[in-house]
């Protein structure tokens, strides 16, 4: 637990728990009650603090729940049990409340606060909603009173200048919602030993070809480099299996490769590290080869050879089979949209799946040819953001309206959506009204040197963590400290769990205080 949810955590309170403290009315002491969004806590918001507590003998402060906030497709910036703790934190506060509603109405009717203060700005001409808080405090013989303005800051425009880094305070808020500590972060790493994963998907092997720059033509616009170096990783599925393995987990691996060199590369790379492969060749195609050319540490240009069609109704058997005999405690299907999944596949190869078996999937594809809502009724899936915005034709909505859509249309239990370097948004429960439904986590990287491949190394520590503790937000949590790690290195390596237990240590240390 936090030294602020240790020191402050108890004033955070349910509208039952204050119902039952402050009783009905009429009232010995009096109530007063503030609302707001309180993203970031600015002097403006102290002073109206200070003012409304200056007229009553008990302050309540209500806060916005992170689902009805809409001012931007990334707010709040702070989550909101580490605002009501920002809150808490301040002496001039009795009590917080997380209002799971829109609008502050039905608390202002269940409460029946004697007075209800509302901004300095909010005093000209009476708004709607305004209007309505009236309403409900005349029915009961409630008060408004307003706040001086002399102090008037815009949490929105504080953050659009400079967004608080508070990934450390947003790690410690969720691990104190579900009750973790560092401690069971380790001992999960350590439990990852021995579960079962069949992983299916297309297998890419990434190159990166590695030049300095010599300069341009001058008659034409063309750029001239000298070869250095040339560098092969397994990806792909393939590195999703490899992830697994260095993980701790007993891994087999189905795929289709095609009958040449990179074909014993990615065999070859596969038996050392440990996954049982069951490759399928097919001859009519190449193995899937995606080759950035490097210069000055900028890719330039990349050259893939791929063959992007379906796969052979007696390949697709074959898979089928494998899928329903393989002894497993989850599938992965990873899907790179390279001829193995598509609307002719997916279904029969999900129906092959056994009774049980936890089911997780990725649809990393960012294009119209892929669909991650095609995987429906999957107890995990990974996407990022322009996925799903790709899955659902929908540019325009905010992040969490985003991810409610989708879970709904994927019919899936638990999705993690994936938001680059804003880090990741996890959704657990068909109810978006519930406060609980929605959480989320700033990235773990300090150094970027490569993100290609973060989400395969996510999707892995996160599956394990399902299969250990059922818990989405664990999950969450060491899936994106997975990915932080991919992120810092270049190239497709297979992240083990001491690389995970050195951002554990990391994140213990910023927790604490300690150099």
């Amino acid at each position: 637990m936090s030294s602020l949810s240790k020191s402050y955590g108890h004033k955070v309170k349910t509208l039952a728990e204050i119902e039952q403290i402050v009783g009905k009315r009429p009232r010995k002491k009096k109530v007063i009650m503030c609302h707001g969004v309180f993203d970031v806590v600015h002097p403006g918001h102290l002073r109206h603090l200070i003012y409304a507590k200056d007229h009553a003998d008990i302050l309540v402060a209500s806060l916005t729940a992170d689902m009805h906030i809409a001012k931007g497709a990334f707010r709040p910036h702070v989550p909101q049990e580490l605002r009501a703790l920002n809150l808490a934190a301040f002496e001039v506060v009795d009590f917080v409340l997380i209002d799971p509603n829109a609008e502050p109405l039905h608390t202002l009717e269940q409460l029946q606060p004697d007075f209800f203060a509302k901004g300095y700005e909010y005093s000209g001409e009476v708004k709607p909603k305004t209007r309505q808080e009236v309403d409900v405090l005349s029915s009961y013989g409630g008060e408004i009173i307003y706040t001086p303005g002399d102090v008037v800051y815009s949490s929105s425009r504080l953050i659009e200048m400079e967004p608080p880094n508070i990934r450390t305070e947003k790690l410690l808020a969720l691990m104190d919602v579900e009750g973790l500590t560092f401690d069971h972060l380790r001992k999960t790493l350590k439990d990852f030993q021995g579960k079962r994963v069949h992983v299916l998907g297309d297998t890419i092997v990434d190159t990166l070809t590695l030049c300095s720059m010599i300069g341009g033509q001058t008659k034409t616009p063309t750029m001239s480099v000298l070869f250095e170096e040339k560098k092969d990783y397994i990806g792909g599925a393939a590195i999703v299996a490899q992830h697994l393995k260095a993980a701790g987990a007993d891994v087999t691996f189905s795929t289709v490769l095609g009958d040449d060199a990179y074909k014993d590369f990615v065999l070859e790379g596969l038996e050392k590290s440990g996954v049982k492969t069951k490759a399928i060749i097919d001859q009519t195609r190449p193995t899937t080869n995606k080759n950035a050319i490097v210069a000055g540490g900028y890719r330039l240009l990349k050259v893939d050879t791929l063959e992007n069609r379906s796969i052979s109704d007696e390949i697709r058997v074959k898979l089928g089979a494998a899928i329903s005999e393989v002894p497993t405690d989850a599938v992965v299907f990873a899907d790179f949209r390279h001829g193995l999944f598509n609307r002719r596949t997916i279904d029969p190869l999900i129906a092959a799946i056994p009774k049980g078996v936890f089911k997780v999937a990725d649809s990393q594809v960012a294009s119209r040819w892929g669909n991650i809502t095609e995987f429906k009724g999957f107890d995990l899936i990974t996407p990022n953001e322009r996925e799903a915005r790709f899955a659902l034709g929908d540019q325009d909505s905010g992040v969490r309206a985003l991810t409610a859509r989708l879970y709904d249309a994927a019919q899936c239990k638990n999705l993690i959506l994936k938001l680059g370097d804003r880090g990741v948004l996890t959704c657990r429960s068909g109810d978006h009204e519930s406060i609980d439904s929605f959480r989320v986590l700033d990235s773990f990287v300090d150094r970027l040197v490569d993100a290609v491949g973060a989400g395969d190394a996510l999707m892995a520590y996160a599956t394990l963590t399902m299969l250990t503790t059922g818990n989405a937000l664990t999950a969450t949590i060491l899936g994106s400290m997975a990915a932080a790690v991919e992120c810092e290195r270049d190239g497709n390596i297979p992240v083990r769990p001491e690389d995970v237990l050195e951002k554990i240590d990391a994140a213990e240390k910023a927790a604490h205080y300690k150099s």
